[in-house]
Formats: structure tokens, sequence, C-alpha cells
């Protein structure tokens, strides 16, 4: 397919009324190659737009050139030199306008010159794609632009790295909030940092509380998109009836109680990141709208008929397993492998134990800080025997039970050293939930019950013993049994 790709100029508009030829139907009408798509972009005088889209079908019509696909688009750009929004525009319909198949043909007449530089620079990319240009007379002729912008860029580039090796990159910095002493978080933050330099969605998986949205919020600011706005949106907490308003944004008088327009979080980051916590509770209808913007690059608004171009890069988070979602039909495996380009699993707290002494000392240091507030606060430090017990705990709430933990710990406590017990006070008991099976036997089975029950005991005691420091008395009394000599006494029926 052949397609002309082109701005709409004040000229062209004007020798329309005229019935007289400009850039855009010289090129149309006259070029050796006949045009099977004319997508004309136009950011001004929209009162004209559909007049001028039939008056060039007539002309196309007259010439004896295809004449069914001419189209003015309304181009979302701040004003006709801004160079940012002009580049979105561009990039976004060429994109959609390439592949193997279509040769594309630009103007470079209409228009201002920010929209001809960018429509250089961008085209200079495709490889089906020439440039033509019209004379004031309406003679055209095919322009060539001498310039390899892709050697050129990694000339440049390449002379920045070099002159930037002894200075400590700004995605290093963006990482320096994370402790990771153990080896599982320095091979998350090795994989994170690469992400960081390119442009991927990224999903991040890992448990609740083990720091999905800070690693999302560094790895923004170890992009090229740091000085640009981060958002983020929990999907589990979006109503279903709010979900298009709060994602896409709407326009005043879209329903009850638009009283103004109102930007969604995908405009909201637009430039920059948009963070989806808990991207597998969004049910199948909000999982179809998504992956239709994440695939076209731009977004409608509730009440509009008229499409915005975006660039956001997607940082996706979930604890839930969403490959076992996708194949029970309750996350959509599209979606799934678009957000999955980067893929970073964030250990639990319990596989990685040599970070959890330094995390208690920056956390302490943290709490201590926000407490210093009030006039009669004691900063307080923490005794050897409770870092041990912080160690050992299993922190089924990974990072946010233990500062929670810790400032209860810091509250409770009277004097100016917190003990193991009063950790132990300030943590929150989760009962061990067992579920229940329904067991059935045939008149001819056999099963040793006191040997399975002998088992069972021994399993329990060893994993208390394990994260009590092998302290006979806090398993025991973890265990609900009565002293430690009844714990001794049912491992040694055990052994």
């Amino acid at each position: 397919m052949n397609i002309l790709f082109t701005w709409l100029g004040k000229t062209d508009i004007d020798n329309m009324k005229l019935d007289k030829n400009a850039a855009v139907s010289s090129i149309a009408t006259k070029s050796t190659r006949h045009f099977d798509k004319v997508v004309i972009l136009a950011n001004a005088w929209e009162e004209n737009w559909l007049e001028y889209q039939e008056w060039l079908k007539k002309k196309l019509a007259i010439a004896h050139r295809p004449f069914d696909d001419v189209a003015v688009f309304g181009a979302n750009i701040k004003s006709p030199i801004d160079y940012a929004t002009i580049t979105i525009e561009v990039h976004h319909w060429l994109t959609k306008l390439t592949n193997q198949e279509n040769h594309i043909t630009i103007n470079l007449t209409s228009g201002t010159p920010a929209m001809t530089a960018v429509s250089i620079l961008i085209g200079k990319g495709i490889v089906n794609c020439k440039f033509m240009q019209a004379a004031p007379s309406n003679e055209i002729f095919e322009t060539d632009i001498p310039v390899d912008f892709s050697a050129t860029y990694k000339k440049s580039v390449t002379a920045q790295i070099a002159s930037k090796t002894s200075l400590t990159p700004h995605v290093e910095n963006s990482f320096k909030s994370f402790i990771a002493n153990s080896a599982a978080m320095h091979r998350v933050i090795y994989k994170a940092q690469k992400l960081a330099f390119s442009d991927l969605s990224v999903l991040i998986l890992g448990e609740s509380g083990t720091g999905k949205e800070l690693m999302a919020n560094a790895i923004h600011h170890g992009s090229n998109r740091a000085s640009k706005n981060f958002r983020a949106i929990n999907c589990g907490a979006l109503p279903e009836n709010l979900v298009d308003s709060i994602l896409f944004g709407h326009v005043k008088g879209a329903f009850t109680g638009a009283e103004k327009d109102h930007q969604g979080v995908f405009q909201q980051a637009d430039g920059g990141t948009l963070f989806l916590d808990e991207v597998g509770e969004l049910p199948l209808n909000v999982q179809v709208k998504l992956l239709r913007v994440l695939q076209q690059g731009e977004i409608t608004k509730v009440g509009d008929d008229k499409t915005i171009s975006i660039d956001v890069r997607i940082i996706a988070a979930t604890h839930r397993d969403l490959m076992a979602m996708v194949e029970t039909n309750q996350f959509r495996e599209d979606l799934f492998y678009r957000l999955a380009v980067g893929v970073l699993k964030i250990p639990p707290l319990r596989s990685r134990k040599e970070d959890i002494e330094p995390l208690v000392d920056e956390l302490l240091q943290q709490i201590n800080l926000q407490a210093s507030k009030h006039p009669d606060f004691e900063s307080k430090i923490i005794s050897k025997d409770a870092k041990i017990f912080t160690k050992n705990h299993n922190w089924p709430g990974n990072i946010r039970e233990l500062w929670n933990t810790l400032s209860r710990a810091v509250l409770w406590t009277d004097g100016k050293k917190i003990e193991e017990a009063d950790i132990i006070d300030a943590l929150i008991s989760r009962p061990i939930v067992s579920k229940a099976t329904e067991i059935n036997l045939a008149t001819d089975d056999s099963f040793d019950l006191p040997e399975h029950i002998d088992n069972t005991k021994k399993s329990y005691i060893m994993a208390a013993l394990k994260t009590c420091a092998g302290s006979k008395t806090k398993a025991a009394k973890m265990l609900n049994i009565k002293n430690h000599q009844t714990l001794s006494n049912w491992l040694g029926d055990s052994d």
C-alpha cells in the first residue's frame, strides 16, 4: 500500500477555497506514486477539515487516482512549535502506518518547521519511506536527505559514555535505598538496573510487603523518564463504575457529577511512568480496555470521541500467580505477555536473612526520626537478642510487617532499649490454619495414626525451635505447650 503522510498547512486551506492546488493536493495528484491512503494531521482550522477532505477526494477522482481513503485527523499538540507533543503524534502515526508492505511518502512542505523537522527525524528510521516537497509553483520533487541519523546518534552516544565512565550513573543512585546484602536481592537489583536503562514494560512479582512500589519508583528514577511524572494506582481498589474515568479521564458532562474535565492517570503520567499495583485484581472487562491502550498508545476520555496519544511506560506488580490465572482464564494471556516483558521477582524477607539486621537498623532510624517530633520522645536502640529474634522470625508480612512491628515496639517500650520481649509483644499473632480435608477409609485400610501424630508434633516443634533460635521455653510458648519439659518429652517420644 502507498501512503501519503502530511500536515495540513494554511496555504492548503486558502488555496482550497480558491479551488487551487497547494502542497498536499499537488503531491497527492501529481506524484508518480498513486496513493491508496492519505493521512492528514491538523491542529487548527477545524471548521475546514471536512470541506478540505471532500475537496481533495474530488481532485483525486478527477485525476483518476484512489480517493476512498482520505482523512483529516486532529493532532493533540500543545502548539505548532512544541517539539515534544509533535514528536508523540508523528511517532504514533508513523508507527501505526509502518509495516513491510507499506510505502510511505512524507510531505515536508506543509506545516511548521517543527513539524517538518520531526517528520524527517522519525521518517529516516523507516525503511520504505521517502520525502517530497512542492514549490510555490506547485511543481513537486522528491527530496533526498543524505544523513544517517542512526550512525550519528550512535557516535554521539559512544562519546558521551566514554566521557562519563568515571561518574556514578544516576541509575545506581536510584537503587541506593535498597538494602541488598543477600545474593538473592543482589540479583534482583542487577536486573532492575538493566531494565531502568530500557523503556520496556516491567512486571514485578512478590508477596505483599516486599517493596514492589519502591522498586517501581527506583526503576523510574533510574530511567530517562526520571524528570517526568510517576503515578501509582492500586488496581484492586478501583470501583468498577469509575474505572474508565480514573484510568482514562472524562470530559465535562460525561455523567452525573462530571462538572469539569478530568485527566485520568494515563494522561497524568504522560511522558513518565505509570505503576499498576495489584494488576491481577483487574476484572476481565477492564483488562480488555487496558490491553487496547497498551497496544494502540492512545486513550479516549469518557464522553469524548477524540483519541489522545500517550507515551507512558508501564510497570505492573502483583502478589498473585498470573500464569495460573491465565490457565484458568482469570487473566488475559495477551495482556500478560504485553506486561511481562521484563520480569522481576522480589524474594520474601525470610529468603534474605542477611538483609534483616541492616533493615532493622535502617527502619529503626527512620522510626526514631519520625517520632522525634514528639517533645517527650526518647530515641530507642535495639538489643542484640532482639535483633537475633528479628532475623529468625519468618515475617509473613515481609518488610511492611517488620516496619509496623518495630513501630509498635518503639511506641510501647518504656526504656531506651528494645528487648526481645518487646518485639514479641509487638507482634500480631497469626493463627496457623490447616485446611480440613475429608478422610475416607475402606474396611481393609490400615493407617498408623500414632506415628502420624508423632511426626506432626516433631515437625511443628522443630519449626518452632528454628524460629526461636533453639530456645525450648520460647518454642513451647509459641506452640501453646504448658512447659518446655513437655516439649522435651514429646521430642524424646518421637525420636
